[in-house]
């Protein structure tokens, strides 16, 4: 106790130069079985003390390939959406690999992954719940289905309440094996999401590859670091996406995906 109570007192305030030295361009990109989630987004983050948003690419040129029956299919920038969307509706192939490739300017970046057959999904139920210790009254969902698969089990859920993306901190839900693949057998409660009657919801399944869901880990453990004493120092989350031409780096990640969606609106009866 005395020791920490020293440490504590000894601290000096350091004001650390966190000007941008470099233009590290950041790449998110998704590939699905459903066209209408398959796109690119491509920016250079701001100066920390920057207020603005972060400056969107929009010269590049995006394409992704399937590895397996070698078709290509180009993107286009939309002013609309301020993404790289394909140039046709396409969806990618279960079982196919597929390869993004970014070229800007001199600078070429690559990444690579498999479209992987999703688990089944049965049924989503809901049941409210009153007020407990750690957990707000409202109507928990309750996801049924199997996973079939012995490797490869990596996924993620993602919801929307009334049209509106949950995307906070503690909305990224995944999970793997680790504790075997009976998680949908007997029912996966939502716990950490509650709805209202009347809410709509929108549920979406993805199995990942293994580097897309290693990201989305380390990015929810730098949402949580608090930057306290105790704290693993912060650092980016691993990107699955590589320079294979030019100078400098590249974050961000290429997720190749599955994608299992329901719907479902909470009547109140139940």
């Amino acid at each position: 106790m005395i020791g920490l109570l020293f440490l504590l007192s000894c601290q000096e305030e350091v004001i650390l130069d966190l000007r941008n030295q470099e233009r590290v361009p950041i790449i998110e990109a998704s590939w699905t079985d459903n066209p209408s989630l398959n796109r690119v987004k491509i920016t250079y983050p701001r100066d920390y003390y920057d207020t603005l948003e972060n400056e969107i690419i929009n010269d590049a040129e995006v394409w992704v390939s399937n590895l397996t029956s070698g078709e290509e299919i180009p993107f286009s920038f939309s002013e609309d959406f301020r993404r790289y969307l394909p140039r046709r509706y396409f969806a990618g192939r279960r079982g196919d690999s597929y390869q993004l490739t970014v070229k800007l300017g001199d600078r070429i970046f690559q990444s690579e992954g498999t479209l992987l057959h999703p688990p089944s999904l049965d049924s989503i139920t809901y049941q409210f719940r009153e007020e407990r210790l750690f957990s707000d009254e409202g109507y928990y969902l309750t996801v049924f289905g199997k996973i079939p698969f012995i490797e490869d089990n990596y996924y993620r859920v993602r919801i929307t309440r009334n049209d509106t993306l949950l995307s906070g901190r503690q909305d990224y839900l995944l999970f793997d094996d680790t504790f075997g693949t009976s998680i949908l057998d007997n029912g996966f409660e939502l716990n950490g999401f509650t709805f209202r009657a009347g809410d709509r919801v929108k549920l979406e399944l993805f199995r990942l590859n293994r580097s897309a869901f290693d990201f989305l880990n380390d990015l929810v453990n730098l949402l949580f670091n608090d930057g306290g004493l105790f704290s693993p120092p912060p650092q980016n989350p691993r990107s699955n996406i590589r320079v294979v031409q030019g100078p400098g780096r590249v974050e961000g990640y290429f997720k190749v995906a599955s994608v299992l969606s329901e719907t479902v609106i909470i009547a109140g009866d139940q």
